[in-house]
């Protein structure tokens, strides 16, 4: 059976809080508003994911939060907490689910989307993949740990901006 990547930088972070640790930041109002309106475009186009993996940071505990898919099972690890593209493929070759969406950070989820796609979406913002991106993409294999570069199909991809304009 197919796999599927929701593969979603988190969404816009606070900066108002210089005391903070990176990994403490929050996400700003517009970041919450980009999350609620990622969730229900993942819903709208029926992306829904049968578990999440994302970074331990509170920016991509706070989008996965908002996105409202509460009745998916969440796996919150320090290996995604600005991983490189490797690190990010080694999680993933390690899920279970059917659909998994990954939640991490810049520059590995770019790297890795790049990495992963056979050929990128037709999207001006594919390549910087500013925070909130989100690429669905499916790979023909039976197992996670068969993931290879470059044999992913895109499904779609989205940024925020493209849903609240």
């Amino acid at each position: 059976m197919p796999k599927r990547l929701i593969l979603m930088r988190h969404a816009k972070s606070s900066w108002n809080h210089p005391e903070l640790e990176d990994h403490d930041r929050p996400l700003n109002e517009r970041g919450q508003a980009s999350a609620r309106a990622l969730g229900d475009w993942l819903r709208t186009k029926g992306y829904l994911p049968d578990a999440i993996l994302s970074s331990t940071a509170q920016r991509t505990r706070d989008t996965a939060a908002l996105l409202g898919l509460d009745d998916i099972p969440a796996e919150h690890t320090r290996d995604l907490y600005l991983a490189d593209a490797g690190d990010m493929m080694a999680t993933l070759r390690k899920a279970k689910a059917e659909s998994v969406l990954m939640l991490g950070h810049n520059p590995g989820i770019a790297w890795l989307a790049e990495l992963l796609v056979a050929k990128p979406p037709a999207h001006v913002r594919f390549a910087d993949y500013p925070t909130g991106a989100t690429l669905v993409v499916q790979f023909e294999i039976d197992d996670w740990s068969a993931l290879q570069p470059e044999t992913g199909t895109v499904v779609d991809f989205t940024v925020p901006r493209d849903l609240m304009s």
